[in-house]
């Protein structure tokens, strides 16, 4: 199997074994050709020197993204003050409509994962992936995202990469930041 000189960087530290299951991964959802949540994605632990495969249906489980910016609450908050209303006038309204203890749970949480390092995981980033994931197989893409985990402690995010599978059996790897 031939690997490109983009995606060497990306598969340096990988085994023999891993390398084959790679290949493997993608020889799978070329054969699959239809989009399904049980797809793979892989997941790249540096620190660990692992390359695991899961379904898509899992990646919620296995890399919860954050998403307490998006509550309800917030969201509303947000554009009541983006109508130009006064903030004040903004948190009575939310707290009539969603009410004090769920506004205040909200806002909690919210700055609570602003301290939790969740490498730059959100619900939107975790979104764009099953998105682009879809689009990539419904147009006849053999393409595998492979997340790169952030090592521990670090401010680094996890990074996307998607591997490609072309008929010569080449993989081809990209890097998207999203």
């Amino acid at each position: 199997m031939g690997w490109r000189d983009n995606a060497d960087e990306l598969l340096t530290g990988l085994t023999i074994k891993q390398r084959e299951g790679l290949r493997q991964v993608l020889i799978d959802v070329h054969r699959a050709g239809v989009w399904s949540w049980s797809l793979p994605v892989l997941l790249r632990d540096r620190c660990w020197m692992r390359l695991d495969r899961i379904q898509l249906s899992q990646l919620r489980c296995y890399l919860p993204p954050e998403g307490r910016e998006e509550s309800p609450e917030l969201v509303h908050y947000r554009m009541l003050i983006a109508d130009g209303v006064e903030p004040l006038v903004a948190q009575q309204v939310c707290w009539h409509y969603f009410g004090m203890d769920d506004c205040q749970r909200s806002l909690r949480d919210y700055w609570q994962s602003c301290m939790a390092e969740h490498h730059g995981w959100t619900a939107c980033r975790y979104r764009q992936l099953v998105i682009a994931y879809r689009e990539r197989i419904e147009r006849g893409d053999v393409a595998v995202p492979m997340l790169v985990l952030a090592r521990r402690g670090s401010h680094e995010q996890h990074l996307l990469h998607w591997i490609y599978f072309t008929p010569s059996s080449d993989v081809i790897s990209t890097p998207v930041s999203i």
